[in-house]
């Protein structure tokens, strides 16, 4: 299985784990979840919390919106062909 593949199940089994069943009318919960499991993350890699701000603010941000679009553009492709 090709890492790219792999970073996917992984990224799906967090997904999963965050939302934890519930519902959109939970969303400010679920992203309180995800705020957390993303601090948490950044800490556990980078130890210094300069560095791991510095992550987020730098090309995190920038790396989500980049998904968010690709996967807009995917399912714009699907919806009108």
């Amino acid at each position: 299985m090709s890492e790219a593949k792999k970073d996917t199940q992984r990224a799906t089994a967090a997904a999963t784990a965050i939302v934890d069943n519930r519902g959109t009318d939970d969303a400010s919960s679920i992203m309180v979840t995800l705020e957390h499991a993303v601090a948490a993350v950044l800490i556990a890699v980078y130890r210094d919390h300069r560095m791991a701000a510095g992550v987020l603010n730098e090309g995190l941000v920038q790396g989500v919106e980049q998904r968010i679009a690709s996967h807009a553009a995917k399912s714009d492709r699907g919806n009108h062909g």
